[in-house]
């Protein structure tokens, strides 16, 4: 008899757990420090979400964000694969699907809308915030996406040496982005944080209006990424997320590690995440390690959940220590396997969103059975 469950987590226990279930774990063995923080377990829910309306295929997903309700919100690309092209219906824009998988809302006009779609947030006031890679802005809606609030930059305008989407990155411009790949809200004074992206190589920093205030950051060589350099992005810059403990934490996805930083851009420390098969020969997706991340719901956002979409995998970390103390997931197209992780998401019982793209084109859910 063959088990379809998938569970994960670190190996601590293990051997009971596959006794007693018969289920699927990976993960690494947690050390003695990691211990006093044993890292979470979560179990793939098949049920979620519930099937689309006919027709409709989900293509990429450019990126899942969950709000207050622990409503998900789910963006996509509009691109089916080859084979659907002409004969399946590309999903809308921005789908939202309550917490049992029913979609509640969909909307989304793509001629406004970024190139590429690529990250999302939601703010404590509800808000929805997205980015466009291989574009040059950030917008902001309202919830039910029946009204744009917020537009910085300009479609199709990007901070390059001829401003288009294939020109030298400037890294300069205070009213136009190039490539962005997400935003953060801070929750205390609504600054607006973007990490800018695929063409520049920066966080930069707007006030609650859309007017420049700040920036740091500029493209690193493989020698100074190596080294740990501080402020400096090998690229992309493919993630910003603002911690309860008030630190910026932003994704160098192929330098393979979370630059942490205050908000003024002054540099904490690096969060490394080191496979050997991150930067694999002859391979498409060796797009580095340190793809999205999450952190789990308590105050003290005990654990960070790193999307590595290169190796196929969820990795657990310690947040406050940087310590790797566990991991999930491994290659594959069946439910519960994992085809480049490209965004995550954490509601409130520390259930995690995972979204593929562009080879799987997967949403999954993956329920917290161990906290």
């Amino acid at each position: 008899m063959i088990m379809r469950e998938r569970f994960s987590g670190s190996r601590f226990g293990m051997a009971t757990a596959v006794v007693a279930l018969g289920a699927i774990f990976a993960g690494v063995m947690p050390s003695a420090s990691a211990q006093a923080a044993e890292a979470p377990q979560f179990k793939y829910d098949p049920t979620w979400p519930k099937p689309l309306p006919e027709g409709w295929v989900l293509g990429a997903v450019g990126s899942v964000c969950v709000d207050a309700r622990d409503h998900v919100f789910v963006l996509t690309r509009g691109a089916p694969a080859p084979k659907e092209r002409n004969l399946a219906t590309p999903a809308p824009a921005v789908m939202e699907f309550d917490d049992a998988g029913n979609i509640v809302n969909s909307w989304g006009n793509r001629d406004l809308m970024a190139k590429t779609a690529h990250g999302c947030f939601i703010d404590k006031d509800g808000n929805f915030w997205t980015a466009g890679n291989n574009d040059g802005m950030v917008q902001k809606y309202t919830h039910d996406g029946s009204k744009m609030l917020l537009q910085i930059g300009t479609k199709g305008v990007m901070d390059s040496a001829d401003g288009t989407d294939t020109g030298r990155g400037l890294n300069a411009s205070r009213t136009s982005l190039f490539k962005p790949s997400q935003v953060a809200i801070d929750p205390g004074n609504g600054e607006i944080f973007v990490s800018d992206g695929y063409g520049n190589k920066r966080v930069v920093v707007f006030d609650r209006e859309g007017h420049y205030l700040r920036q740091w950051g500029r493209q690193a060589t493989q020698a100074e990424t190596d080294a740990g350099l501080a402020g400096v992005f090998l690229g992309p810059v493919h993630c910003v997320h603002i911690g309860n403990d008030g630190l910026v934490y932003v994704c160098d996805r192929q330098g393979d590690r979370i630059e942490v930083f205050d908000k003024q851009g002054n540099f904490k420390r690096n969060i490394v995440i080191h496979t050997p098969t991150a930067h694999r020969t002859n391979s498409e997706n060796a797009v580095g390690s340190a793809g999205a991340i999450g952190f789990s719901p308590d105050a003290a956002q005990t654990f960070m959940y790193v999307a590595n979409g290169s190796d196929n995998v969820i990795h657990i970390l310690n947040r406050a220590t940087g310590e790797v103390i566990g991991k999930f997931g491994r290659p594959g197209n069946q439910p519960g396997d994992l085809t480049d992780p490209h965004s995550i998401a954490v509601n409130s019982k520390g259930d995690l969103v995972i979204g593929e793209v562009p080879y799987g084109g997967k949403l999954q859910m993956w329920r917290a059975v161990r906290k």
